[in-house]
């Protein structure tokens, strides 16, 4: 955790490949991400939950610091 005045981590999540044809938990990972579009950029705080989310779906985008 970062310590006063200090700020966390952003990632950029980039959606590159289509959730169809994958589990329904898969799909809602990606949908709570804030991807809905191919392409679709989203910005979010580095955080271990929003990291797990990631690993969870990493066939499916790209991520960037």
């Amino acid at each position: 955790m970062p310590k006063k005045g200090q700020l966390r981590k952003t990632l950029k999540i980039t959606l590159v490949r289509s959730p169809i044809g994958y589990p329904k938990d898969q799909k809602h990972t990606v949908r709570v991400l804030g991807l809905r579009r191919l392409n679709q950029t989203v910005e979010h705080q580095d955080t271990p939950a929003l990291r797990g989310m990631i690993n969870k779906v990493i066939h499916l985008v790209r991520v960037e610091e």
